[in-house]
């Protein structure tokens, strides 16, 4: 198979590749949404408070996905999926997340055709 130069060799670049080969038009901005888990309930709640106070949607949630880290926020900003703004985001999810013991858990979104 033929690399799409569009989008680079890692993870997001994957995903979004898989997702242009199945037909969405990611040039058609949507909710996406970004998971990130933390070990406990409250260190959940103050980043889903932060995100919240900086104008951002958010859901909240036990996760049984890991032991460890058993607490769920969903952040969904609608934006256009393209690999810069899900790396960013990402990016930023991380650095917040990380003083309160949490990380990201990946992100999915409709396709939109």
């Amino acid at each position: 198979m033929k690399s799409d130069m569009r989008f680079p060799d890692d993870e997001n670049g994957q995903v979004l590749r898989q997702m242009v080969e199945q037909g969405d038009d990611l040039s058609v901005p949507r909710e996406v949404d970004f998971a990130v888990v933390f070990p406990t309930e409250d260190a959940a709640l103050k980043f889903a408070l932060r995100l919240l106070k900086s104008g951002q949607k958010v859901s909240f949630s036990e996760y049984e996905g890991n032991e460890a880290l058993p607490w769920q926020v969903l952040a969904h900003p609608f934006m256009e999926p393209t690999h810069e703004n899900i790396s960013g985001y990402e990016g930023l999810l991380a650095e917040e997340a990380e003083s309160l013991g949490g990380r990201n858990d990946g992100w999915g979104c409709e396709a939109q055709s």
